[in-house]
């Protein structure tokens, strides 16, 4: 039986692009520019607090860092 939402509270989902950006030596502001993405939104992304993802935005944020999906968005269980 699969766990209940109340009981995966402490799981998450945990986005690496601080990871990327460093081994990929650009700034914030500069893989906001190169996918057409405001900073405030990317900021968003960046610090686990977007809700959601459109996969346009993912596709062109892996364009960018030369990167796989997974290499972005990870899952950390409790």
């Amino acid at each position: 039986m699969a766990p209940s939402p109340e009981d995966r509270a402490g799981d998450r989902i945990v986005i690496k692009l601080d990871d990327l950006l460093y081994q990929r030596r650009m700034t914030l502001t500069e893989l906001a520019e190169r996918v057409d993405i405001t900073l405030a939104n990317l900021s968003i992304l960046k610090t686990g607090k977007a809700k959601a993802i459109r996969f346009s935005t993912l596709e062109a944020i892996c364009e960018v860092l030369q990167c796989q999906p997974g290499d972005l968005i990870g899952y950390q269980p409790d």
